[in-house]
């Protein structure tokens, strides 16, 4: 049975987890009916941070246009355009055991494509959530739901796996911008 975490609220991963190196991180949402005449976009993505909390390039920006980190230790699956059925929308498979060690933090993130331009935001979705999942068992180890926290906001950091002496550990972030992947970008030193 998957531990479930509430906003704010970190665990684990590898301590209570002994030998796991390969998870999955499954993102998953809806989005609420509305009559603005544009299909919603939803990506995931994920940032590459060091210890001062930055990306220390663009090829620390992993999603469906570049989905891999240079070794390959993180990599995005694949561009869902639609969100449609249920499960995973998109997923990120992360290689704990080789992820370069001057990345202190792997920020997970959901963006709305062209969210201003097609007047849309996180208010307009529903059940979003990420999960964990040990690659080689299939077992879902940790699930954090969004839930409704969210109205403008149209880039949201949803959680974040990160170093801890030597351990690696879940936090359940669920921060919003209002700004976007531009805000994303810019807090993550990128420009």
């Amino acid at each position: 049975m998957a531990i479930s975490l509430t906003k704010g609220q970190k665990i684990d991963l590898t301590k209570t987890n002994p030998g796991m190196t390969k998870v999955l991180i499954g993102l998953g949402w809806d989005t609420n009916k509305y009559d603005g005449g544009t299909a919603f976009d939803l990506d995931a993505s994920v940032f590459c941070l060091n210890a001062s909390g930055k990306a220390s390039s663009e090829k620390d920006f992993i999603f469906y246009n570049n989905p891999a980190n240079p070794n390959n230790s993180i990599v995005h699956t694949g561009d869902n355009k639609t969100g449609e059925g249920d499960g995973d929308d998109e997923q990120v498979k992360v290689d704990l055991a080789s992820v370069p060690p001057e990345v202190e933090k792997v920020s997970i993130c959901i963006t709305i494509h062209d969210a201003q331009t097609r007047s849309q935001n996180f208010g307009q979705v529903s059940n979003a959530y990420a999960r964990i999942v040990n690659e080689e068992t299939n077992v879902e180890l940790i699930r954090y739901d969004l839930g409704e926290d969210f109205s403008i906001e149209t880039a949201i950091v949803v959680a974040e796996l990160y170093r801890n002496n030597g351990e690696w550990k879940f936090s359940a972030v669920g921060s919003g911008y209002q700004d976007g992947l531009n805000g994303l970008v810019r807090d993550y030193g990128l420009s």
